[in-house]
């Protein structure tokens, strides 16, 4: 009997989910690190943790369970917060060099991807070896994400709104590639995938950063909270939509 597919579908809750959760990810990561003053060290160590246990029972069921599958995405992009920010200000390597370091670390694990199993293709995903490759990539990606859309916004200085602009102005751009013309979906995908974490995490910093930096100040805890209710609500949504769906498969 063939293995049930362990990951969500790519659809338009898929991608709404996906921004919201980069923005509880910079949110919660920015209260992990600088309100507690635990400091990113520590931040990594914290959401690391989270990100194994969490993902290691991900890797243990057998089938997809939203609720599972969407703790991790959101640990990742917690630890991908964590690591930008660690490999900036306490390396001091800055958010370019960091952003080209997490670049080639995202290729380099979709090349061992594509070396093994000859595609990229991110569903189904049903054998436990392809999931791994499936998750590194996406930490990768939304820590590389992170790293960019801080180097839009602060290297660049083009303001936390004018960043998600920008970034939101790539993904339509990429939505409008994947309907009307052949460039390769899966390849397309990854570049949404990368630039939905600045979009979602450049509102995470415009819920938070003080209003004499552009922000509403509403805290970290605050934005994180908002955040995760949205992200509650969308994944009881999602089970929903998923427990309807599976006697039709049945």
């Amino acid at each position: 009997m063939k293995t049930p597919n362990k990951v969500a579908a790519v659809t338009l809750l898929f991608w709404l989910m996906k921004i919201v959760a980069t923005t509880l990810g910079e949110t919660l990561g920015d209260f992990i690190s600088m309100t507690l003053n635990w400091g990113y060290t520590m931040g990594i160590v914290v959401t690391l943790l989270f990100f194994i246990i969490i993902l290691s029972v991900q890797l243990s069921i057998k089938r997809y369970i939203p609720d599972i599958y969407w703790l991790v995405i959101i640990g990742t992009t917690t630890l991908g917060t964590e690591i930008s920010d660690f490999i900036d200000r306490t390396l001091q390597a800055g958010y370019f060099a960091g952003s080209l370091i997490l670049l080639c670390g995202l290729l380099f694990s979709l090349f061992l991807w594509y070396k093994k199993y000859k595609n990229l293709e991110v569903y189904p995903i049903i054998e436990r070896n392809k999931e791994i490759y499936y998750w590194t990539a996406i930490l990768f990606s939304n820590s590389l994400g992170t790293a960019f859309g801080d180097f839009l916004s602060d290297n660049l200085g083009l303001g936390y709104l004018t960043g998600a602009c920008i970034t939101g102005l790539i993904i339509i751009v990429v939505v409008m590639l994947h309907y009307f013309t052949k460039i390769n979906h899966v390849m397309l995908f990854w570049i949404a995938f990368v630039f939905t974490r600045p979009f979602g995490a450049t509102f995470g910093d415009l819920l938070t950063k003080p209003l004499a930096k552009g922000g509403l100040d509403l805290g970290t805890l605050n934005a994180s909270l908002i955040s995760l209710a949205l992200m509650i609500l969308m994944i009881i949504i999602s089970q929903r939509k998923h427990n309807k769906e599976m006697p039709l498969k049945g």
